[in-house]
């Protein structure tokens, strides 16, 4: 059989770029934060408009939930 255990010395790989790593993560909270605020968006228009029968109002209001959930967001 095949042994794949390692016998040269261990590797402990690049040097960490710690400030690429802090950018990095605020982009993805950046993403996941309002990627959320958007598909909240969509889905409360989606809902009003589907109740109340307006298709521009729901607009409006998806724009108006963006617009004010970008001001609490940032």
């Amino acid at each position: 059989m095949a042994d794949h255990t390692p016998t040269g010395p261990v590797e402990l790989g690049a040097k960490m770029d710690y400030a690429e790593h802090d950018r990095t993560y605020a982009g993805f909270l950046a993403l996941a934060k309002y990627g959320s605020l958007f598909c909240l968006a969509v889905m409360i228009s989606m809902a009003f408009g589907f109740f109340v029968g307006g298709f521009f109002s729901a607009v409006i209001l998806w724009a108006v939930i963006l617009a004010a959930g970008f001001f609490i967001l940032r």
